[in-house]
């Protein structure tokens, strides 16, 4: 005889899990013996947030779930934020939460709250599991519902006696491969022929078109097709390769440089937006150019977003049959190519200044020379994002990770925790603000336990300076953003991690290289000139257009 607690760690080998994040608790500890004799690795967290912001990432950087471990109440509700940024983010994750036995209640209800009523709204699913015998459809159900489109959090409650109880050899349920709903063949070829007589045609890729298993299928598209491209935030990425029709990222919602391609297009083809991203466009009633809806499901209906045409199916599929009736039959537009270059001349304006404390623009120039095109670098959420997001341009799909649907701090330290697992022979960079980095800096001493080859780099301004910029932009007074910080680089130090301080700007490429090259965990201290956000987010794009969007 086995226990439910065994079960179930057997079925999460079935599904190819080979490793848990969390935070165990007295609820969980026959699970927890379970794991020790498995074939999966428990990786100790100090936080269950963080926790579930690497279970998360692991889901967005393989396209299969990440799992993470929490014990009942507290531990629980700590995974809230996690859930939340991944069920936004559309990221496949599966959370486990223990609880007191449900057959019989010797504590009253010391510690329990209801975890599965909590985390309906943060979750694609969510379920207390009752009986050791349903362990195995249960599993493999949670799994499927994670990874359909559109991917998500998923949240099992394994009870104390549940995984405690005795069963027999019940077996797993065996893994099939599913095939996604397709668009037909009359819905392609009215779009092909939208695309074919729209004489300025533009491309968009949002956060669905940015999965692992679409990249090869939309750079092929791009490529065949010949239609000059921008993407949003979270779509950064997803088509590899150097490519002279990508326009640029759209990083505001509007009045920003490339929305001068925007403004020119008289169609844009929409593949895989998200409307849970910030708009990276604002659709017009009247006079603006029509939109392609490309993907899974059909599209939200916004105020802001309202397509003329939609191609609904597998997004890999609909882009490999529109490259086949496009392929040879398109021109780039010769006006959008010459503006591609005036956007992309005026975003790298600046980009080698050498005041110091350096600007965002000369920051992420430095960051862009010093990684490599596979190398990868994760953002955790502050004003520095809008800058990587308009100036960093990647090669390699998912080398640029960040949040634009929940945009929480703390998960920039977690993201490249996981990538660095992931990855162990490539270049991790996280780029975290003081306040983002210090709401889950505990885990630096989880990353030097692992041994992880790891650079972070905090940029300094010791206050929460995205929050403050607005603030200034909207008229108010300074106040309630500023605080003190400590040491980092004795921070660092503290946790048998390495320390830089970066005291010139010209100091900045080789502090990051002795850094690397170093291994290891290492952080690196980097004050910011924040100066430029006023200067061209607010005066330069208002005075380019006066009813520019900041939000």
């Amino acid at each position: 005889m086995s226990k439910g607690s065994d079960l179930f760690v057997t079925a999460l080998e079935n599904e190819g899990v080979d490793r848990i994040f969390g935070v165990p608790g007295e609820e969980n500890l026959d699970l927890l013996e379970s794991l020790r004799t498995s074939s999966i690795k428990l990786v100790l967290t100090r936080h269950e947030q963080a926790a579930a912001f690497m279970a998360a990432t692991h889901g967005r950087l393989t396209g299969k779930p990440g799992v993470c471990l929490a014990t009942l109440g507290p531990g629980a509700l700590n995974f809230s934020t996690g859930a939340a940024y991944a069920h936004l983010g559309a990221m496949p994750m599966i959370l486990i939460t223990g609880q007191k036995p449900v057959m019989s209640a010797k504590q009253a209800r010391f510690q329990i709250v209801d975890i599965v009523a909590s985390m309906k709204p943060l979750t694609k699913m969510t379920r207390q599991i009752v009986s050791a015998a349903a362990i195995p459809s249960t599993v493999r159900d949670a799994f499927r519902v994670a990874m359909e489109e559109r991917p998500g959090p998923v949240h099992l409650e394994l009870p104390e006696d549940v995984a405690a109880e005795e069963v027999a050899n019940i077996p797993v349920i065996a893994r099939h491969a599913v095939d996604r709903p397709v668009a037909s063949s009359a819905a392609l070829d009215s779009a092909a022929e939208i695309i074919r007589t729209a004489k300025r045609p533009l491309v968009m890729i949002g956060a669905a078109g940015n999965r692992p298993s679409l990249v090869d299928l939309l750079s092929d598209f791009v490529a065949r097709s010949r239609l000059p491209f921008f993407n949003t935030q979270m779509g950064k990425g997803a088509v590899t390769g150097g490519s002279n029709l990508y326009m640029g990222t759209a990083a505001l919602s509007e009045g920003d440089y490339v929305h001068e391609a925007v403004d020119r297009a008289d169609l844009i083809v929409a593949i895989g937006h998200d409307t849970i991203e910030k708009p990276p466009f604002l659709m017009k009633s009247a006079g603006g150019p029509k939109v392609i809806h490309v993907g899974y499901q059909s599209a939200t209906v916004e105020q802001v977003y309202h397509p003329d045409f939609e191609v609904i199916g597998d997004i890999g599929a609909a882009v490999e049959g529109l490259a086949e009736r496009l392929e040879g039959e398109l021109s780039p537009d010769g006006g959008m190519l010459e503006l591609r270059q005036r956007i992309l001349a005026r975003i790298n304006d600046r980009a080698e200044e050498d005041r110091f404390p350096p600007t965002p623009q000369r920051i992420v120039h430095d960051v862009r020379a010093v990684m490599p095109e596979d190398g990868i670098v994760c953002l955790d959420n502050g004003m520095y994002k809008i800058w990587f997001a308009r100036n960093y341009r990647t090669h390699v799909a998912n080398t640029l990770l960040l949040d634009n649907a929940l945009a929480t701090m703390g998960a920039g330290l977690p993201s490249a925790m996981m990538a660095a697992m992931l990855y162990p022979n490539r270049r991790v960079l996280a780029v975290c603000g003081d306040g983002g980095f210090m709401m889950n800096s505990q885990e630096m001493e989880t990353a030097v336990r692992l041994g992880l080859d790891l650079v972070v780099v905090i940029l300094n301004d010791s206050a929460y300076g995205m929050i403050r910029w607005k603030q200034a932009v909207d008229g108010f007074q300074d106040f309630g953003m500023s605080f003190g910080n400590p040491d980092f680089v004795r921070y660092a130090e503290a946790y048998g991690a390495k320390g830089s301080r970066v005291n010139a700007v010209e100091d900045l490429v080789p502090t990051l290289e002795a850094a690397f090259a170093g291994g290891g965990v290492h952080l690196v201290d980097l004050p910011i000139d924040y100066s430029e956000n006023t200067r061209v987010l607010v005066d330069e794009l208002r005075n380019r257009r006066p009813d520019v969007e900041l939000a």
